[in-house]
């Protein structure tokens, strides 16, 4: 029996055994604490203009998340009313989950190694990152995660995938996802 307790995602245990060892040797970092690391991912499905006319969307979009990162998720709500698309304030709009440490971990497994190559047509991700060492990207369906069961499916939903990582640089960021496999296409 997995003891829950005492598990480390695989992709943890590669960054301390091997990713470390060579983004301190490809950078020459002096200190330890300056290698980078992965801090956060956030996912975040936004309903639109479904959840305007069912507020039911936005609680369907919640649930789907749940499963799809394994902890459970916030709707998230309308800031400000706006007339021309029929919004009003605290108006549930969508669905968001941060995720952290084991949890990160086993995410970015399942997304690099199951739900990429289901993606149809996949020719890998563009390096979009922000500046700051962090990298978003979006997935057009949300049905590649297995966690997913495609006939119970109400709703495809796009899905946006922020990475925040404690590196200086978008080169340094873009060398550690590239360490854990992340299919760039650049």
């Amino acid at each position: 029996m997995l003891d829950a307790a005492n598990y480390t995602p695989r992709l943890k245990t590669l960054y301390a055994d091997t990713i470390r060892a060579a983004m301190k040797e490809e950078f020459g970092y002096s200190n330890d604490m300056m290698i980078p690391r992965l801090d956060k991912i956030v996912l975040n499905i936004g309903c639109g203009a479904e959840a305007v006319k069912d507020s039911k969307k936005a609680k369907s979009a919640q649930n789907d998340l749940t499963l799809i990162a394994g902890q459970h998720a916030v709707i998230t709500k309308a800031k400000k009313s706006i007339a021309g698309f029929r919004v009003r304030e605290e108006m549930p709009l969508g669905a968001k989950v941060t995720l952290r440490d084991k949890r990160m971990y086993e995410f970015l497994d399942r997304l690099i190694t199951i739900a990429m190559p289901r993606v149809r047509d996949f020719r890998g991700v563009k390096p979009s990152f922000d500046g700051r060492g962090n990298f978003a990207m979006g997935l057009k369906e949300h049905i590649v995660f297995p966690e997913i069961d495609f006939d119970k499916v109400d709703e495809h939903w796009g899905m946006d995938i922020i990475i925040t990582t404690t590196a200086n640089t978008d080169a340094e960021a873009k060398a550690l996802l590239k360490h854990f496999n992340m299919p760039f296409n650049a």
